[in-house]
């Protein structure tokens, strides 16, 4: 059994080399940074926690520069998006973020994708959460092709 970390990279946490060092000193697999790259002012999708939503959602660092700076001091440790919403970013952009974290990495990168819960913040790029989930699956198609290519 393989055993993994998932927090939130923020300036008020460990920061992301010293938790991956540690991490593997320890004899972890992986550890996992989630996305958020913005929260709407909007409360409209409430948090599926419940209550008030956390800061470390407000202050994350971006999941992919965190990843670096944790791949950069280890050698085994795999890097994981925890999840990255992958309806968000330009494809072809994301499709090269995460190829190239995997490769400066060694292999790494264990790639976690979804499409989120936050309902103003996919219709920021006007399209519905049953779209949204359309769009993720095609989304995947352009990286699948990019990664391949």
């Amino acid at each position: 059994m393989h055993y993994g970390v998932v927090m939130f990279p923020t300036e008020y946490a460990i920061a992301p080399d010293d938790l991956a060092r540690a991490l593997e000193e320890r004899g972890f697999e992986s550890v996992w940074f989630p996305e958020h790259t913005h929260i709407p002012a909007s409360r409209q999708s409430p948090w599926p926690g419940g209550g008030e939503l956390p800061r470390d959602y407000w202050s994350s660092y971006d999941p992919f520069v965190a990843l670096m700076a944790a791949g950069a001091p280890t050698k085994r440790l795999k890097l994981g998006t925890g999840i990255c919403l992958v309806t968000e970013p330009d494809p072809i952009t994301l499709a090269k973020e995460v190829a190239t974290l995997d490769r400066l990495s060694g292999g790494r990168v264990l790639f976690g994708i979804g499409g989120g819960w936050n309902t103003p913040r996919s219709t920021r790029r006007s399209y519905s959460t049953r779209v949204q989930r359309r769009v993720v699956g095609g989304g995947m198609t352009v990286k699948a092709i990019a990664f391949t290519a």
